[in-house]
């Protein structure tokens, strides 16, 4: 049991922040390239520039981080995202932007490894679930404030002042991380060289985990599966919102903000519940009420069943969400989970990316609608396959909270 929440409020304040700061980020980033190229496809590209940097960057960030203090990388990364996207105004062009891009996905991709361990190794199992609750309000609360910072501060002054301001939030962060006293004992003289054949030792390392974790590696690749499809809708949602149910850009503005407010309600209610939501609960029934919330966005006619799909799909999402990083906590070794993270995220990277181009073929070969009711019913036989795992007896031990 974790005595001392101190430390615990000082990494979900600097999470949070740091959510929020990602989320001015994107909507002042989207705006950016859109009024210096007037390319749909160029703003459409910015969801392939995380994916395909981490296809490159993956296979051996998990050898760097599982080596090094997890903490003092996050703390870099930090300041390394702030004085990137303090640069980012000073761009003469797109492919200067681009590039602040991909240099911003490489900090990253060492962020998320890194924070994942870092979060396993600080909180007890016991109190991981209730971190993750509360650690959802944070990102759920930073959906809803992010993207209405952002746009107050450019209605306000400009896009290159929202930059600027928008840099602080990670500096902030990285205070507040800077608060908690180091976890690990690093012995620099241990610390192995990172050479080809260290990181084909430990891509060999993950493969031994797989095979000797054969349901742990398995129910953990079924939930990326569902993030494939999610991926692929998500980055048709504006088309499909507009072009297939006809809302307008009021109505689809409005419509982000009712998942949003949605997601925060789930939230609050699960971080003050979640000692009465069983961790099966959150991720079988969490991914089979998503995925429900996804099917009624794939036909929708109206705003009004569009929403009713939305509110679902936000609601239930936190659950699972939290639900399947307390599952991964618990279950993965921390001393190699940079190194399995790292390989899942590569997975993870190299199917959003055939993903995405897939749905985008399919789309112009047949109805926008078509291709997002298959991605939905595809993401269904998933849900209804990890929800029966879920509730198996024999599972039960992967699911425990103690």
């Amino acid at each position: 049991m974790l005595k001392n929440w101190k430390h615990a409020w000082l990494l979900l304040g600097s999470v949070g922040i740091s959510s929020i700061g990602n989320f001015i980020y994107l909507v002042s980033i989207n705006i950016l390239v859109y009024q210096m190229t007037g390319s749909a496809a160029a703003v459409a590209g910015l969801w392939l520039v995380g994916p395909l940097t981490n296809m490159v960057m993956k296979f051996w960030t998990g050898s760097f981080i599982d080596f090094r203090s997890k903490r003092k990388i996050m703390i870099t990364t930090y300041l390394a995202r702030a004085a990137l996207i303090l640069c980012i105004p000073f761009a003469t062009s797109v492919a200067f932007i681009y590039a602040f891009l991909v240099l911003l996905a490489i900090a990253n991709s060492f962020f998320m490894p890194s924070s994942t361990t870092y979060i396993t190794q600080m909180i007890p199992k016991e109190d991981r679930k209730r971190f993750n609750s509360i650690q959802s309000v944070m990102t759920s609360g930073a959906f809803i404030l992010g993207p209405s910072i952002g746009g107050g501060l450019i209605l306000l002054t400009n896009i290159d002042w929202t930059l600027w301001m928008n840099s602080s939030f990670f500096i902030v962060s990285a205070i507040l991380l800077a608060f908690i006293p180091e976890k690990e004992i690093i012995d620099r003289s241990s610390i192995p060289k990172l050479t080809f054949k260290q990181v084909w030792s430990d891509f060999h390392v993950v493969v031994e985990f797989m095979k000797s974790q054969k349901f742990v590696a398995f129910f953990y690749l079924a939930f990326i599966a569902t993030m494939w499809f999610t991926f692929a809708m998500d980055a048709q949602e504006v088309v499909f919102a507009q072009s297939v149910v006809g809302l307008s850009e009021f109505d689809y503005s409005l419509l982000i903000s009712i998942t949003g407010i949605g997601s925060v309600v789930a939230a609050i209610l699960l971080s003050i519940f979640s000692k009465k939501v069983s961790l099966r609960f959150m991720v079988g029934v969490g991914v089979v009420m998503t995925t429900v919330g996804y099917l009624l966005y794939a036909f929708a006619w109206s705003f009004s069943s569009i929403a009713f799909g939305f509110i679902i799909l936000g609601f239930f999402l936190v659950f699972f969400n939290a639900g399947i990083a307390t599952f991964y906590q618990n279950n993965i070794p921390t001393d190699t989970m940079g190194r399995v993270t790292s390989i899942f995220q590569l997975i993870q990277s190299v199917g959003q990316v055939i993903f995405v181009l897939g749905v985008g073929v399919l789309a112009d070969l047949i109805a926008l609608r078509m291709t997002i009711v298959a991605m939905a019913v595809g993401m269904l036989v998933v849900a209804l396959m990890m929800a029966i795992m879920v509730f198996q007896p024999k599972r039960q031990s992967y699911f425990q909270e103690n």
